[in-house]
């Protein structure tokens, strides 16, 4: 299917603030971008790198007053995800070197603490990719959904006690339950189709079976339709804005829509 996507934020701040943005779609995803735009108003310089895991960053210091941060792409992505229930445990010892560090604890997914709990949910299943799926339906089931509840700090272990959270949170806590059980799992951000609000949407995915498979624990069922900007260990490694200074967000939209062949 072929999505249109754009964001705009809005900003204000009295001085020149160093930022970093995580806003331009990854090419390499499974998705194909056939056009992309990145615009600051006023215009200052951008220069762009890949961080660590092969996002494409981009580097600007700030106008002073008012400015805009435009992103648009026409991207072409899969409809439906991959399901492969038959997807078993990757052994440690077989676990590509690149893949290794999304077994470890991090940030906001404390892994080590959450082995029992991972153990009740999954201990009736015999395949990795079942033991992921009963993972994500259970973080469904068991975390409500709300805003307001959850700040930038909060972690896995923070959701499982509160019990509420936004999709930041929901995938922090399914990615720590599935590292506990020896599964890789990692948190990624970007845009999913008919999404309600509309908004930059983060889920996970983990490793079982020799490859990366999709999972969205918001979702009754995880649908296609997604567009990828960025992924990482958790959303430390993923922020769409980092800035050095005084900033103010005025206002955010994101947008997407299908468009016909």
């Amino acid at each position: 299917m072929k999505l249109k996507v754009t964001c705009q934020l809005d900003y204000q701040t009295y001085q020149n603030v160093p930022l970093i943005f995580l806003l331009k779609l990854r090419p390499d995803f499974n998705q194909t971008i056939l056009n992309e735009e990145f615009i600051v108003e006023p215009a200052v310089p951008v220069t762009e790198y890949l961080d660590h895991y092969g996002n494409y960053c981009q580097r600007m210091i700030s106008p002073m007053g008012q400015f805009s941060i435009k992103t648009s792409a026409l991207v072409v992505t899969a409809p439906t995800i991959e399901v492969d229930s038959s997807a078993n445990f990757v052994l440690i010892q077989d676990v590509p070197d690149d893949v290794l560090l999304y077994l470890l604890p991090s940030r906001y997914c404390e892994s080590d603490k959450l082995l029992a709990k991972a153990s009740e949910i999954i201990y009736y299943l015999s395949t990795g990719y079942e033991m992921v799926e009963a993972i994500r339906q259970w973080v469904r089931n068991n975390i409500k959904y709300e805003y307001n509840h959850s700040t930038p700090s909060t972690s896995a272990m923070d959701t499982l006690y509160s019990q509420i959270g936004v999709c930041r949170d929901l995938s922090h806590l399914a990615i720590a339950l599935c590292r506990s059980i020896n599964i890789p799992a990692r948190f990624v951000v970007g845009y999913l189709h008919n999404l309600e609000p509309m908004d930059l949407h983060a889920w996970f995915e983990a490793y079982v079976g020799g490859k990366w498979y999709t999972f969205d624990a918001t979702q009754e069922n995880t649908t296609g339709g997604r567009a990828v900007l960025a992924y990482g260990r958790d959303a430390a490694d993923v922020a769409t804005m980092t800035y050095f200074g005084d900033l103010q967000l005025d206002s955010m939209f994101v947008g997407l829509e299908q468009i016909e062949a």
